[in-house]
């Protein structure tokens, strides 16, 4: 096992976070930034943007070359930070911080989980799949609905399965170091699917249990 490995990704994956919560934050304090991404289509071609560069990302990352990897990926985590500027309008910075705190633990719980477990994870790969459609599913129909009930529902199922998908995502990086595929691109893909398991368990977090501003 190559501890330098999971140094390298875990590495790449607090740059990530530290580029998302560190551009949200800045752009927060620049009202006319604010207004620029949220008023017209902006902020749909900034999630357009992101769905593109995610799939682009995980589909291409084997055939790209080490650099082009990085800077898509601190791309993505730039663009999330954009979005995640609202968040710093609605809710407290001091319960943001909190609800960060507590998702690194619960990664570090959860990773350790898949780390060290013996059962094979990826056979629950498929359950999650179905879930998360599900609870997409779910978050959709809500969109109409508007019931505060099946919002929390959806909320917590979500919550779940990103918690078992960092357990999940944790093994198989593991199992790509006992592979020998311990390149610098592989070290991106691990980081950015922890990022997306982190930052959709903070949200349905915050979501929960966040203290909103007055």
């Amino acid at each position: 096992m190559n501890n330098e490995f999971f140094s390298k990704v875990f590495l790449w994956l607090f740059v990530g976070l530290l580029v998302t919560f560190t551009s949200g934050y800045l752009i927060m304090q620049n009202p006319s930034m604010i207004k620029f991404i949220f008023s017209g289509s902006m902020y749909w071609i900034i999630f357009l943007l992101q769905i593109g560069l995610c799939i682009f990302l995980t589909a291409r990352i084997h055939k790209m070359n080490p650099t082009t990897a990085k800077v898509c990926y601190v791309l993505y985590c730039f663009l999330t930070g954009t979005t995640f500027s609202s968040l710093f309008l609605i809710f407290e910075l001091e319960s943001i911080i909190y609800v960060f705190l507590v998702t690194s633990l619960l990664l570090g719980v959860f990773g350790f989980i898949g780390y060290k477990t013996k059962i094979d994870l990826t056979k629950f790969g498929i359950f999650l799949l179905i879930a998360l459609i599900g609870i997409i599913v779910l978050q959709v129909i809500n969109m109409f609905i508007l019931s505060n009930t099946l919002n929390m529902v959806a909320c917590v199922g979500s919550l779940v399965i990103f918690l078992g998908y960092m357990a999940w995502d944790v093994q198989k990086i593991k199992k790509y170091s006992e592979m020998g595929l311990e390149n610098d691109n592989m070290a991106i893909i691990g980081a950015f699917e922890l990022y997306l398991d982190f930052i959709n368990v903070f949200i349905d977090l915050l979501r929960l249990f966040g203290k909103s501003k007055d």
